[in-house]
């Protein structure tokens, strides 16, 4: 029997349980069966990068695919993909990513699956290495205090964060300890960053300074992000308390990206 003519066919859609280990499991109804595979394509890649995941038979109509934790694939949003139809979300389970522990060796490596704007599914993958990972943040007269976790990497001599925009380096002490002595990896961090500087001279419009770690002289240094755990956009869900300045207001914020940053506006 032929589908009606201009008859929308049912887009195929999956359940998701996300593993603490990095692994997702999708359960997918309304499969295309000719067509068994579970598409995972890194959205903006040219050439087009895409990994393949076969569906197998899982009852009552189901079908399931699996991406073990051992398959590597890099940082970014990866939609999901049966033959021509993008997958639509059903129910996530991501509470296995609440409270994670990371090792302190480096990569680290988050995979959240979510919901687009569109109603699409999609995956938001990070990768690391090193990670400085964001904490608790506090907030003095006119600056905010950032502790974390730093892994991949240790503190050592000339360690200093910096704030970066349009050019310009602002560099702040950092405190920090712990760790794994064995390994030289690991440990906590902690820095204030002042709002004054940032907003030197008159502010016409946004700065958004970017929050970076170096864990010591010479050394790469490293974005500060919150990816250990089930959010996958941070941007509008951490709202932290804006400090009113002299012809200026100033507070953190997460990007769409879940990186951390200090804005600056008039």
């Amino acid at each position: 029997m032929t589908e009606p003519t201009g008859a929308r066919r049912i887009a195929p859609r999956a359940d998701c349980v996300a593993d603490s280990a990095g692994g997702i499991t999708f359960d997918v109804v309304d499969a295309d069966v000719t067509e068994p595979v579970l598409v995972l394509r890194l959205r903006g890649s040219d050439p087009v990068v895409e990994t393949r995941l076969p569906l197998t038979p899982a009852g009552e109509g189901h079908s399931r695919a699996v991406l073990p934790s051992t398959v590597e694939l890099a940082e970014g949003r990866w939609d999901a993909y049966i033959g021509k139809h993008a997958v639509e979300p059903g129910i996530r389970d991501v509470r296995a990513l609440v409270g994670r522990v990371h090792g302190p060796s480096a990569p680290v490596a988050t995979r959240i699956p979510y919901p687009t704007a569109d109603g699409r599914l999609a995956v938001r993958i990070w990768v690391r290495a090193p990670h400085a990972e964001a904490g608790d943040l506090s907030f003095g007269t006119a600056d905010c205090r950032v502790t974390g976790t730093l892994y991949g990497a240790r503190l050592g001599p000339g360690a200093v964060a910096e704030a970066r925009h349009a050019g310009k380096v602002h560099e702040l002490p950092v405190e920090g300890g712990g760790g794994d002595e064995a390994s030289g990896e690991g440990g906590t961090f902690a820095f204030t960053v002042p709002y004054g500087p940032l907003a030197s001279g008159t502010v016409g419009r946004e700065r958004l300074w970017q929050l970076w770690l170096r864990p010591e002289q010479g050394a790469p240094a490293v974005r500060v992000a919150r990816i250990l755990d089930d959010i996958w956009d941070r941007k509008n869900v951490f709202v932290y308390p804006e400090h009113q300045g002299d012809g200026y207001r100033a507070a953190p914020c997460y990007t769409a990206d879940n990186d951390l940053c200090v804005r600056v506006r008039p």
